[in-house]
């Protein structure tokens, strides 16, 4: 028998949290964490933010869910509010990010469908992308250790090294739907692609009438300074997931498509029956009152400075351990030249402090976006100490 009746599916450590209090948790023995995960970039308003509490609480009271089969005056405010907010001039609810991803690749195969282009259901994407855990989301990343047990993978996916526009190029064939592509890979290491290889995915999506699909599933929602990433690269998508910031922590996730992408998403092509219930889309309004703001948005990029320059003044007093900081707003990655996993625990099971590990060596940093210098402060100090134990460590060993 398991040693716990969850399925052991995450290797999870030994922290406990069964509270939280702004920027930090508290573990069931009373240990206290400063919070620079924020559960993988979903608590973006830290862990009890009154106003987003309150939103929760209110509507908890009033009507949680309904059927889509009716009409949803909290679904259509909450969407109307985002296609004034973006590019977009529809949306779809769903409940988590690999929902929003699944819903924006069916979106952009419909499309070519309704318009009689049979033969275009492929998408182009990108080495070392992350786009959820679902068969088509798997199946759209090239990482095996997220294939390993579920062969074989759907079909309609090739893979191109990130920010690489001449392969991408030569990727388009006759069976090209459009791309797929992270603004900034979160999984795959904080990596953000230049502005010259968006602006040429969108060139050639408009050469050959074909769909360029944002993930933004963890860079939206204010977390690299813009409401979404795709403000900062003087380009719009056709297609965009979006979740884990949006509800703040609640289970929600949003696809935002243009008119002319979503053509194809008529009656009967697409459901969800928890997707926009009021309980989330109250969650969200929440959120969008708070982060979709000019100073909120500006205060976010300042911070966001303050902290890339504390870390790149820092690293260079371990040059054995970091190499360097890259990132937009509070999205930051530290990449290091030894494997982060061992030190991000260090750094958790010695110093109280959370972050989390990502590819290409590189541990993320992504704190609530309500952080003040107090946390920066407080943050820097505990890494410096988990630096210093870890690499005297190393030296002992």
């Amino acid at each position: 028998m398991p040693i716990t009746p969850l399925m052991p599916v995450y290797p999870r450590c030994g922290v406990r949290p069964v509270r939280g209090e702004h920027c930090h948790l508290i573990d069931e023995d009373g240990t206290r964490y400063l919070d620079f995960a924020s559960g993988i970039a979903v608590n973006l308003l830290g862990h009890s933010h009154p106003h987003l509490i309150g939103a929760i609480q209110t509507q908890a009271a009033t009507l949680m869910h309904v059927s889509n089969l009716y009409g949803s005056p909290q679904g259509e405010h909450l969407a109307q509010r985002l296609v004034d907010l973006t590019f977009a001039d529809t949306v779809f609810f769903t409940n988590s990010g690999a929902e929003a991803v699944e819903c924006a690749i069916k979106t952009a195969r419909a499309y070519h469908q309704h318009v009689g282009n049979h033969d275009k259901f492929e998408l182009i994407t990108f080495k070392n992308a992350f786009h959820g855990r679902t068969m088509a989301t798997i199946s759209a990343s090239n990482q095996e250790k997220m294939h390993h047990g579920f062969l074989p993978l759907l079909p309609g996916f090739k893979y191109v090294d990130f920010d690489d526009l001449e392969a991408a190029t030569a990727a388009i064939g006759p069976n090209t739907a459009g791309f797929l592509v992270e603004p900034v890979q979160g999984e795959g290491g904080i990596r953000d692609a230049s502005p010259e290889f968006l602006q040429g995915l969108r060139a050639l999506c408009d050469a050959h009438d074909l769909m360029l699909v944002f993930d933004e599933v963890q860079c939206g929602v204010a977390r690299t300074g813009t409401l979404y990433a795709y403000e900062q690269y003087g380009l719009t998508p056709d297609i965009m997931a979006s979740a884990k910031g949006i509800g703040g922590g609640f289970p929600l996730g949003a696809c935002l498509a243009t008119e002319k992408a979503a053509r194809g998403m008529g009656f009967g092509t697409h459901g969800s029956t928890y997707g926009g219930n009021p309980l989330g889309m109250a969650a969200a309004e929440a959120v969008l009152d708070v982060v979709a703001t000019p100073e909120f948005l500006a205060e976010v990029n300042a911070k966001g400075e303050r902290l890339r320059g504390r870390l790149e003044q820092f690293i260079g007093n371990y040059p054995d351990l970091f190499e360097l900081v890259r990132g937009r707003g509070l999205m930051l990655g530290v990449k290091m030249k030894i494997e982060p996993r061992p030190f991000v625990a260090h750094l958790r099971d010695n110093h109280q402090l959370l972050t989390v590990a990502a590819g290409d060596m590189t541990f993320r940093v992504l704190p609530p976006l309500v952080i003040d210098d107090t946390h920066i402060d407080e943050f820097m100090d505990k890494l410096s100490a988990g630096a210093a134990s870890y690499a005297l460590e190393a030296k002992a060993a």
